[in-house]
């Protein structure tokens, strides 16, 4: 168990029965929706990494084979020099397809685990969605981005490589904005169509305009459009204390798949 440091998060085993099938299909999905820039394999270990963006998705190690945990210290001092290239810290992914004797590795060797995330899915294909005002998805994505840095109140500096991220989705995607009746953004959102799933990605309400019903009518919208096209299952990632988030998300009938948590070398 790791107590140290307000962020880092308690190592246990999971709390619910997990589906091993389900979860790599969602992991196989989240790499689609959320691409890094470079993507290598080290045996079954995915080794993600983006120079434009620190978004820790696209920036740390994903080991997704249980068995897969030989040569373990060798082959994270190489990641390590591979992140360091990049100028970013070495991080591991932890999902249920990490190896046990991985995280023990971690532990006796001084890492830290921090920032647990919640995978939620929701059946949506005879879901209820209530009569909301609808809101066409656009494929502009200069326009999307721009509204996004306003609502979520992102550097700018980061214009470039948000919108290399969003372009480089290849499954299809709606980009979802909410705006007042001046024109100004009031809400984000990524919905991307994987098949029969639909990930919801970056929900961003600006600060001004949260508690009015403004993400209910956004997500109502982009859960609507992904069903449309062929969606029954609407996946999403939330960190798990954003309780605000939580609860939009619980109305929606989302509920917990599995969990994972982040591992760096140290407390810092």
């Amino acid at each position: 168990m790791v107590t140290t440091g307000a962020e880092l998060v308690t190592v246990d085993t999971p709390k619910i029965n997990v589906n091993f099938p389900l979860v790599r299909r969602l992991e196989a999905v989240s790499f689609r929706a959320w691409p890094a820039s470079s993507v290598v394999y080290d045996g079954s270990w995915q080794v993600r990494l983006t120079g434009s963006h620190a978004s820790k998705r696209i920036n740390c190690i994903v080991p997704l084979d249980p068995s897969d945990y030989g040569n373990t210290g060798m082959r994270l001092e190489k990641s390590r020099k591979r992140f360091e290239d990049y100028g970013r810290p070495l991080l591991v992914r932890e999902t249920p397809l990490m190896p046990p004797q991985l995280r023990m590795h971690l532990i006796e060797n001084g890492w830290s685990a921090f920032e647990e995330v919640k995978v939620m899915t929701s059946d949506i294909s005879n879901a209820e969605l209530l009569e909301t005002i609808s809101h066409l998805p656009s494929q502009d994505v200069g326009r999307f981005v721009e509204a996004h840095l306003k609502v979520s109140g992102d550097d700018v500096a980061l214009r470039p490589a948000i919108a290399e991220i969003v372009s480089s989705i290849v499954p299809p995607l709606g980009l979802f904005i909410k705006e007042d009746v001046e024109g100004e953004p009031q809400a984000t959102v990524i919905c991307v169509q994987d098949i029969d799933l639909a990930g919801i990605l970056s929900l961003d309400v600006a600060e001004n305009s949260r508690r009015s019903g403004i993400a209910s009518q956004i997500l109502t919208s982009a859960l609507r459009w992904a069903r449309l096209s062929g969606a029954k299952l609407a996946w999403l990632q939330v960190v798990s204390t954003n309780k605000p988030a939580l609860a939009l998300y619980e109305k929606f009938g989302f509920t917990e798949a599995y969990t994972y948590a982040y591992w760096r070398k140290g407390d810092a």
